[in-house]
């Protein structure tokens, strides 16, 4: 059983949790202090960490399981645990269904909003894997749907929407679109083949990558917009300045001739970015609160 385990978590990339669950907190503590004027509980923080878990461990086993043909011909995921006969199909669904009934447990226990709003994010968690098959538009419906980390942590503690948890959900579907499309501009040709799409295979990958530096720059503008109009100060920014660094440095070691260093842009820097921007909001939020 838990070699199974292992096997499962691998193939979902588990650690990559990183990438989401820092901004569905920053959403949470954000939203808790700026209509609140506290932080969130621990017992909030806790059952969304339980929910940002159990959406993500459903949405990349749904992703594994739907993508098992198209994994076992693509020679970069053909070792996948599906495709190489690690794990059956039956013991991932099981997961899957244990993964939503932690999702639906965990928001049961948050806003009654959250609740109202559980379905539009199941079809989010669904929908995307099916999108490559029809439209080069699925980067950008990955970040709607990574987008929900942040929007969903300040409606769970907040049960309301403002124009600032707006703002910063734009920003993350900006930030993830982005790293999406660096992330696929390795696929680009075995797509083409395949008859798959993505903007990589169907513009090329120079345009992939200048689209994705366009994205980034929202996602700058994004950032620096949640400075102005909620309470953040100057810890903020200094997390601000890192991520500046972060982004630029992510688009500096790839290009159209060389994406050898593309997964330390994808993996490496868009998980430390987003806990940079959690730690240091969180870091503000804590000084000024005992200033």
């Amino acid at each position: 059983m838990f070699t199974k385990l292992k096997i499962f978590l691998e193939m979902i990339k588990f650690e990559h949790s990183v990438f989401a669950l820092p901004f569905a907190f920053m959403g949470a503590i954000l939203g808790s202090v700026v209509l609140n004027g506290h932080l969130p509980s621990w017992a909030q923080i806790g059952w969304i960490t339980l929910a940002m878990v159990g959406a993500r461990t459903a949405a990349m086993a749904l992703n594994r399981v739907i993508d098992k043909a198209i994994d076992k011909r693509n020679p970069r995921t053909e070792n996948r645990a599906i495709p190489a006969g690690l794990i059956s199909i039956q013991q991932v669904i099981i997961y899957i269904i244990i993964s939503f009934a932690m999702l639906f447990w965990a928001t049961s226990n948050l806003s009654s909003l959250s609740m109202k709003l559980l379905p539009i994010a199941v079809f989010f968690l669904v929908f995307y894997s099916y999108t490559k098959r029809f439209t080069w538009t699925c980067h950008f419906v990955l970040g709607l749907t990574l987008g929900l980390a942040p929007l969903g942590g300040w409606v769970a503690v907040t049960g309301q929407f403002t124009w600032s948890s707006i703002i910063f959900y734009l920003t993350v579907v900006c930030w993830s679109a982005g790293f999406d499309l660096i992330y696929a501009c390795q696929d680009a040709e075995f797509d083409r083949n395949e008859g798959l799409h993505s903007l990589p295979s169907r513009f090329g990958i120079k345009a992939a990558l200048n689209t994705a530096r366009v994205l980034h720059v929202l996602t700058a503008v994004g950032l620096v917009t949640l400075f102005f109009i909620t309470h953040l100060s100057w810890f903020y920014l200094i997390g601000l300045i890192i991520a500046y660094f972060i982004l630029y440095k992510e688009h500096r070691l790839v290009s159209p001739q060389d994406l050898s260093k593309l997964n330390t842009a994808f993996f490496t820097m868009n998980g430390v970015l987003s806990l940079v921007m959690f730690a240091f909001t969180l870091l503000d939020v804590l000084v000024s609160q005992h200033s």
